[in-house]
């Protein structure tokens, strides 16, 4: 009898562990929200991409006699805009601006912080002091606020919206990146690593960064629909992206005037910007509790 179970269980197929990255993709596919939104925001990002190739109208070219023109008007299936230019077209080109300046800084933030925050959180002492006491004074003023500052004084531009919000997302991703690697620091691993005689980059290397990337991944992907928010916010006063260029935010302050002729044209922009953060917010949500693997 022993025998026969030993063949069945040697002849039976094991399956392979899983493992966390193929379970976390696993949890978010049952996830039907997640999966909605991340359809959402991929055909976002590939119109945007593969704008030129859509066979659209020149977004930048406009027509007098063709202002302000309804939904649905023949060869302009989202009417025009104050200008004349195929609405279309521009809510599809303006999505290149509007998702690169909204998702590059929280990008550069999330190497700048995670570095900031790592090297804060394990060296401790002074280090720790000074690298935080900067931080905490960013943390002095709302984000809104700041980034409306530091682009007011550099200046309006596609770059110089980038550094502000870039600045302005560092700090809290620095905060978390520090208290993540101050949690792992006193774990026995790290002391057994220490007792080996490794150095601190190589401790840090092999042994820290692959244990608090993925909290601070999950928080920095929270900020993504913020940051959108922010720079569709910067261009709507000015000091973001310049005309004639077709950004949302950009849009909503040209197309300000025709509220009361063209109530639903006007509104356009705004509908891109709330269905696009709220996928990105959803999305982020779904790959929390994806990663959440204690629960």
């Amino acid at each position: 009898m022993a025998l026969a179970e030993t063949d069945a269980m040697q002849g039976g197929k094991t399956e392979k562990p899983q493992g966390y990255w193929a379970g976390v993709g696993a949890r978010v596919v049952r996830d039907p929200v997640s999966m909605i939104c991340l359809v959402v925001v991929l055909l976002l990002i590939l119109s945007a991409i593969f704008a030129p190739y859509l066979g659209l109208p020149d977004p930048y070219k406009g027509s007098m006699i063709a202002r302000l023109k309804p939904l649905g008007t023949e060869g302009h299936l989202l009417g025009t805009d104050e200008q004349g230019r195929d609405m279309l077209a521009r809510l599809i080109y303006g999505g290149r601006l509007t998702l690169f300046i909204g998702l590059m800084p929280v990008v550069l933030a999330f190497f700048i912080g995670s570095a900031l925050g790592i090297v804060a959180g394990y060296v401790g002492g002074m280090t720790n002091t000074i690298i935080m006491r900067v931080v905490d004074v960013f943390f002095a003023f709302p984000s809104v606020l700041l980034a409306i500052a530091i682009s007011g004084a550099l200046g309006a531009g596609i770059v110089n919206s980038l550094v502000s919000l870039t600045i302005v997302f560092i700090p809290p991703i620095t905060r978390v990146a520090e208290a993540v690697t101050s949690g792992v620091r006193a774990l026995d691993y790290i002391d057994a690593a220490r007792a080996t005689g490794a150095s601190a980059l190589t401790v840090i290397r092999v042994h820290v960064i692959g244990n608090v990337l993925s909290p601070i991944f999950v928080y920095a992907t929270s900020l993504t629909s913020v940051c959108m928010i922010l720079a569709a916010g910067l261009s709507f006063l000015g000091i973001g992206v310049r005309p004639p260029e077709p950004e949302w935010g950009l849009m909503l302050n040209t197309l300000r005037s025709a509220i009361y002729i063209n109530p639903w044209l006007s509104a356009l922009p705004g509908v891109m910007i709330f269905i696009t953060s709220l996928c990105l917010n959803l999305l982020s949500d779904g790959l929390r509790s994806a990663m959440n693997v204690r629960d």
